[in-house]
């Protein structure tokens, strides 16, 4: 199977479209990273340093600490695809991300987005 062309993107290269989309809403740089430390368990120093280091996607989420224990509470769809139904362990992780981001971008609470 042909493995998707996302997996070796570099998240350093998608960052900041991330970024790009939460401010457009009025939402800050400091809450997209929130939500990223939230779902992979980095810190702020090892996430920049992810960034800098400009790794994929694979290496991205392969090196991340933890992914957060509440990670399958982000339900719904992204990109016409139910997250439930997304089989590949590493896309699914994406997609979470997507997710986070989209619902930070749609203004809904910080306390709703990290699922409790």
């Amino acid at each position: 199977m042909t493995r998707h062309r996302i997996f070796t993107t570099s998240f350093a290269s998608v960052y900041p479209h991330y970024v790009r989309k939460a401010e457009s809403k009025g939402r800050t740089r400091d809450e997209v990273d929130q939500v990223i430390r939230w779902l992979t368990g980095y810190g702020p120093e090892a996430l920049a340093e992810q960034i800098a280091r400009r790794h994929d996607f694979e290496t991205f989420f392969g090196e991340a600490p933890a992914l957060h224990p509440n990670a399958h509470k982000i339900t719904g769809s992204i990109c016409g695809v139910r997250i439930a139904e997304i089989e590949d362990p590493l896309m699914r992780n994406i997609r979470y991300l997507d997710k986070l981001v989209d619902e930070l971008a749609k203004g809904r609470p910080m306390e709703k987005i990290l699922r409790p």
